[in-house]
């Protein structure tokens, strides 16, 4: 890399961090503490890209991006915060930031990013403008992996646009909310925001009457992966219609339609109509670190209700992210709200934390009816048959596949009998991707009927 980098935070160790590996990049440096200083430099002229905190002794970064943007609107700012909410994202985009990265950010990543911005210093960027004035508290997707940052850039991005919307994600990962952030945070932000289900679109008049109630604000369709083909084609062309008060789509789905087109229930050219913009939620399994964020925000919540403040102890902070949370944020909701009301003491600990998920030090033992034997038990001693059987050979290559197909084909079996057939409750019963399940059942040859009789 090649030119003069601006870094300010009023962390010595961040500032230490950044002056080293940039300078070893072949860059030049000025690290301060202070915004005054910083801007003074910038007023000199001095740098090539900025790279600030928000949160400084002497005032608020992204307060300065502005005045950045007027005197110098070729600098690229890079900025990095520990205010993991989606707001930080957005108001960072509002005040014309080059780019975010929360705290803790990866080094790596951070020196990417300051190459591309010392690459296109000279280019314009793009303005989000929002207007937004919804507070922070009142937003509760909060989270600093690296999906959730990447997801609030994209919502940054959209939620001014009139593209519709496909957000797509496991039961309890807070799509909803998306949708109604993505309304607040907008332009349409004053109009109304509506939820419809099939029943409402069912009959003849009900387009109409959906649009009469929204008038241009936003339409939200519910689980349109479960609507039926005739209702589609009645949305279809409700987005088709050319009106005055044309409202924004977006619509929700527990899978992407595009991952697999053969077994999607959702009719190709609606499909083509609502993806303008596809967001993935991630499961919550699958950003572990934002568990204890979310935990703590969830107590909040509940302590305010209990007036009694409680706080997750380090070994209860475990559990929780070694559970696997099949219900996802809505679960995790659930749980931080049951502690509140029944944790005596304000610190809670791991057994609580265990007793509330149901998790145990090891896997519950399977007893089959009417025995003292468990599961593992009985599949012991059928290998041990098996290769008792082969007498002094060794059985053909391949067992371990060989075994799980065993297992695992009557398992997947069983469990679809149990959901009759529906494979989002049997992959939540299982606790893996619906995807994963899908595959499975492909692979296992596994004859799937829906409205089999609940056992």
């Amino acid at each position: 890399m090649d030119g003069t980098v601006l870094v300010a935070d009023d962390d010595r160790t961040i500032r230490t961090v950044l002056t080293q590996a940039l300078t070893r990049a072949g860059c030049k440096v000025h690290a301060t503490s202070s915004l005054t200083t910083l801007m003074r430099w910038v007023a000199e002229g001095k740098g090539d890209v900025v790279i600030t905190d928000v949160v400084m002794p002497d005032g608020n970064g992204l307060e300065m991006l502005p005045k950045i943007a007027q005197d110098r609107p070729d600098l690229p700012v890079i900025v990095i915060s520990a205010q993991n909410t989606i707001m930080t994202a957005i108001k960072a985009a509002e005040a014309q930031a080059y780019d975010y990265l929360p705290k803790p950010f990866d080094l790596p990543d951070l020196m990417k990013r300051t190459a591309r911005a010392l690459d296109r210093s000279g280019a314009s960027r793009k303005v989000v403008q929002t207007g937004n004035e919804k507070d922070e508290d009142d937003l509760p997707m909060v989270g600093k992996t690296a999906v959730m940052q990447a997801l609030y850039r994209v919502i940054a991005r959209v939620m001014n646009t009139d593209l519709p919307v496909l957000i797509w994600g496991e039961s309890g990962t807070g799509k909803s909310l998306i949708a109604r952030s993505i309304h607040d945070l907008s332009d349409r932000r004053s109009l109304p925001f509506v939820t419809v289900t099939e029943a409402d679109l069912r009959d003849i008049e009900g387009p109409a009457r959906v649009l009469a109630r929204v008038r241009g604000g936003t339409l939200l369709i519910d689980e349109i992966g479960d609507i039926s083909a005739e209702v589609q084609a009645r949305i279809a062309r409700m987005m088709d219609a050319e009106t005055d008060n044309q409202p924004r789509f977006i619509a929700i789905a527990q899978d992407d339609p595009a991952l697999d087109r053969a077994k999607s229930t959702l009719r190709r050219d609606l499909y083509y109509r609502l993806s303008g913009a596809t967001l993935q939620v991630p499961a919550l399994r699958d950003r572990v670190e934002d568990i204890p964020l979310l935990a703590a925000h969830f107590l909040e919540k509940a302590d305010a209700s209990v007036g009694a403040p409680h706080a997750l102890s380090e070994a209860a902070a475990k559990v929780f992210a070694n559970f696997s949370w099949p219900g996802n944020v809505r679960q995790l909701e659930h749980a931080m709200r049951q502690l509140a009301l029944t944790s005596r003491a304000s610190e809670i600990t791991a057994a609580e934390a265990t007793q509330i998920t149901g998790a145990q030090a090891g896997p519950e033992p399977v007893h089959a009816i009417g025995s003292n034997e468990t599961l593992g038990a009985s599949v012991e001693r059928h290998i041990r048959r098996y290769f008792e059987l082969h007498g002094n050979m060794l059985p053909p290559p391949g067992l371990y596949q060989r075994i799980l197909r065993e297992i695992e084909a009557p398992l997947l079996e069983v469990a679809l009998t149990a959901t009759s057939g529906n494979q989002a409750k049997c992959a939540e019963l299982l606790g893996i991707n619906r995807n994963t399940l899908r595959k499975k059942i492909t692979d296992l040859e596994i004859e799937v009927t829906r409205g089999r009789k609940m056992m």
